[in-house]
C-alpha cells in the first residue's frame, strides 16, 4: 500500500464531536484554535437545516468555540448547491426552518406553492400537518421531491425527537415518491464541501461520531476517517458495520496534536 499523502484540510461534525446538546466537549475549543493558529483548510459540517451558518456561529461560540461563519457548512446549503446546479433560477415549496430558506433564497430560488419545480423538506421543530398536506400534493401534482438529510431522529435535552427522515418517511407513504437526500451519508454533500475548500480528498480527514453518517460519507467520497467515541457510536458498536473508521479516539481532544 503507498503511503498516506499528508492531511491538508479537515473536516468534522457538529453535534457530537464539538458539542453536546449545546456543551461544549472538552478540547474542541483547542482543535478548532489549532486548525485556525495553523491556517489549516477546514470545515464543520452537520446535517441540521434549522439554522442558518451566522446562527450556529453563534451558538458554538456561545458554547467557547469561534470560527468564521466562512467554516460552517450545512445540508441545507448543500441542498441550496445542488439545487443551484440542478435547476438554476427555479422555485420550490418548503417545509423547513431559515437555514433552508435563507439557503435556497440565497441562490435566487422562489419559494411558492404555485407549481414548484421542486418540494423541499428539512428539519424543523414546528411540522404542520397543513404544510406536509400541501407538499404531497404538489409532489402527487409533479413537483420533484428533495430532501435535507435522512436523519430519522435527531437529539434534545429530553430524548430523541422525529427528524426529517421521519417526515419524509411518511410524505413518501403518501406519495409513493422517495425523495432525494442531498446530506450525510450521501457523499454528494462531501464532495460540495471538498469543493468548496478547494481540497483533494486524498489528503483530507473527515472526524465525525456516527458510522452511518459521518463515517460512511467520507469513506465514499475517499476521505480518510476518523471516529469519536463521544456520539451515538460506541467501542463495541464498531464491529456491526461492514465498515470501518481509519482510526478510533475517545474524543476530539486526541487529535489537536495532529493538527
Amino acid at each position: 500500500m503507498p503511503e498516506p499523502k499528508p492531511v491538508e484540510c479537515w473536516m468534522t461534525d457538529m453535534d457530537g464531536v464539538l458539542v453536546h446538546e449545546g456543551r461544549l466537549i472538552p478540547g474542541a475549543d483547542a482543535f478548532i484554535g489549532r486548525l485556525r493558529e495553523t491556517g489549516r483548510p477546514f470545515l464543520v459540517l452537520t446535517n441540521n437545516s434549522i439554522f442558518t451558518p451566522r446562527d450556529l456561529q453563534f451558538r458554538l461560540r456561545s458554547s467557547g468555540i469561534d470560527l468564521p461563519v466562512e467554516s460552517i457548512w450545512t445540508s441545507a446549503l448543500a441542498t441550496a448547491a445542488f439545487l443551484d446546479d440542478q435547476r438554476p433560477g427555479g422555485s420550490a415549496y418548503v417545509v423547513g426552518e431559515a437555514g433552508l430558506t435563507t439557503a435556497l433564497h440565497e441562490i435566487g430560488y422562489v419559494l411558492t406553492d404555485n407549481a414548484p419545480d421542486y418540494v423541499v423538506l428539512g428539519e424543523t421543530r414546528t411540522y404542520s400537518f397543513e404544510a406536509i398536506t400541501t407538499a404531497i400534493r404538489l409532489i402527487l401534482g409533479g413537483a420533484r421531491f428533495v430532501a435535507t438529510n435522512p436523519d430519522a431522529t435527531g437529539p434534545s435535552g429530553d430524548g430523541v425527537l422525529p427528524a426529517t427522515g421521519s417526515v419524509a418517511a411518511l410524505m413518501s407513504r403518501a406519495t409513493g415518491v422517495e425523495p432525494y437526500y442531498v446530506g450525510k451519508p450521501n457523499p454528494l454533500m462531501m464532495r460540495a464541501a471538498l469543493n468548496r475548500l478547494q481540497a483533494h480528498s486524498e489528503t483530507t480527514v473527515m472526524v465525525g461520531d456516527r458510522m452511518d453518517t459521518d463515517i460512511v460519507a467520507g469513506l465514499e467520497a475517499g476521505m480518510r476517517t476518523v471516529l469519536v467515541l463521544t456520539g451515538i457510536v460506541q467501542a463495541d458498536e464498531i464491529d456491526r458495520f461492514p465498515y470501518r473508521p481509519h482510526r478510533v479516539v475517545s474524543s476530539i481532544a486526541d487529535l489537536v496534536d495532529d493538527v
